[in-house]
């Protein structure tokens, strides 16, 4: 049986264009795109660089995605990636060791084994596949520290992840007590990948994966995250919002310190505005700091 294969496009980019540049690879047909750093797995792009690298369907796509973005700048250099069979989650295994996510959450590969340090500590099995999310990024520890501030208020409650990657922050709630969770992302490789880390944590019956977007969500939750860049945050503000339950929470993160402000008004200027509650901010070790954001519904 032939093994299949993943095309990728990366681009080395200065960082104060990676947002831009990434937004067209999404124009382009990009499934996902990803930011590397010397926290992931990709080698250094150069002093103020990053590499962005972006999924596609096909190698056809992947093709004429190089030819978009030579046309538009034939300085950028971009370049085919193919990654064939299980050679992603190999390269994971690497790089990938067991971290303290927040004060009492421990992420651990299923292949390295771990025993707990203490009585309340909890394990969290991940294996992010082809999914993005290892818990490594600053964007998404921030949003679980805001979760392990506030577990005495998650049980019993319902959360909505939005752009949910490998599940890490949906998993990491319902540890914290939530009743059940719906995870939803539009990227299809990222399905089957959610329910295999529910399914080795024992959460499989309270979370709910669906390959859906945030506009064709219909219910409400008291509790809503989504770490998701900036230039999505913008347009799903009123969706996001719609989808609060009174009183309940959104947490925001994917954003860079410098967006704050924009984000903040965007946020609580919406026609059902939600309430700015907190900010934490944390840099990422290659220059750039990252908010995540508490706004209440009323």
């Amino acid at each position: 049986m032939t093994e299949p294969v993943y095309p990728f496009v990366a681009v080395d980019v200065p960082r104060d264009q990676a947002e831009e540049l990434g937004a067209l690879l999404f124009e382009l047909g990009a499934m996902g795109v990803e930011e590397r750093d010397e926290q992931t797995l990709a080698k250094g792009a150069g002093e103020g660089k990053v590499t962005l690298v972006a999924s596609f369907s096909t190698r056809e796509e992947a093709d004429q995605a190089i030819t978009s973005l030579t046309e538009e700048d034939a300085s950028l250099a971009p370049r085919i990636e193919e990654i064939v069979g299980d050679a992603w989650r190999d390269a994971w295994k690497q790089h990938f060791e067991p971290f303290p996510f927040t004060p009492d959450v421990v992420v651990v590969p299923p292949w390295v084994s771990y025993e707990k340090k203490r009585a309340d500590e909890h394990v969290l099995e991940l294996e992010p596949g082809r999914a993005f999310g290892t818990g490594l990024h600053a964007t998404t520890s921030l949003v679980a520290e805001m979760l392990h501030d506030r577990k005495s208020s998650l049980a019993g409650m319902r959360v909505l992840d939005v752009g949910t990657g490998s599940g890490i922050l949906a998993l990491v709630a319902l540890i914290y007590g939530a009743a059940s969770a719906l995870a939803i992302d539009n990227d299809p490789e990222v399905i089957d990948v959610v329910r295999e880390n529910a399914e080795r944590n024992g959460l499989a019956d309270r979370v709910v994966v669906r390959e859906q977007t945030i506009e064709s969500v219909t219910e409400t939750f008291p509790v809503v995250l989504a770490n998701i860049e900036t230039r999505v945050l913008r347009p799903i503000a009123e969706d996001l919002a719609r989808t609060v339950s009174p009183s309940g929470l959104l947490i925001l993160s994917g954003i860079l310190a410098a967006e704050h402000d924009e984000i903040v008004a965007r946020y609580t200027s919406l026609a059902r505005p939600l309430r700015h509650l907190e900010t934490r901010r944390r840099g990422d070790g290659t220059g750039d700091d990252w908010v995540a954001i508490t706004f209440a519904a009323s």
